[in-house]
């Protein structure tokens, strides 16, 4: 696990002197092509080296059914890492989307199509957006097993903002299809 510094403070850049508020937020990161484990701990890894961001904890590694995926596609590897930052959330998005190239990510515009990393913005401390490229919290999170269950397992209270306690959710949404693979550790280098 990483040092976090204190979320109650605020982080001066020392050049400028300008004062950042320090954020936790939530990443979900997801791979069912290629190496799979690997894209998963790529991912940590290179979130982890994001300036401005301290990786404080990463979930489990879970194994999932695709959801709403096109016929035949593998089973997903998923994890949650929590994190504080004082990056804005368009930022960490273009973060996240650039992680997700360097993993090979493409995109040709079939929803929920197969793919070797997936790196989504759950949640920033309490910021919202509601941009076509950026929502948050993320829409469909308080839906998915895959999200929830491996961040329930690092915040038993946890709570997306304005829809509700992750315990909750997990009880809604249940946790079938997602199964702990205790053989697959991901860490924070």
């Amino acid at each position: 696990m990483s040092e976090s510094p204190n979320p109650n403070i605020i982080d001066a850049d020392s050049i400028t002197g300008e004062m950042h508020p320090i954020r936790r937020g939530v990443i979900s990161i997801g791979s069912n092509l290629g190496e799979r484990r690997v894209n998963l701990q790529g991912a940590v890894d290179a979130l982890a080296d994001t300036p401005e961001v301290w990786v404080t904890e990463v979930s489990g590694v879970y194994e999932t059914a695709p959801v709403d995926a096109p016929e035949g596609s593998r089973e997903f590897l998923n994890a949650v890492l929590l994190f504080d930052t004082t990056l804005s959330a368009r930022t960490l998005l273009e973060r996240a989307l650039a992680v997700e190239a360097a993993y090979g990510r493409e995109r040709s515009g079939v929803a929920n199509e197969p793919r070797t990393l997936d790196v989504d913005l759950v949640v920033l401390g309490d910021r919202r957006a509601d941009e076509p490229d950026l929502q948050l919290p993320h829409p469909r999170a308080a839906e998915r097993s895959f999200v929830l269950v491996p961040w329930l397992a690092l915040e038993p209270d946890a709570e997306i903002p304005g829809v509700g306690p992750v315990a909750e959710l997990v009880e809604k949404t249940g946790r079938d299809g997602v199964r702990l693979r205790e053989d697959i550790e991901l860490e924070v280098h």
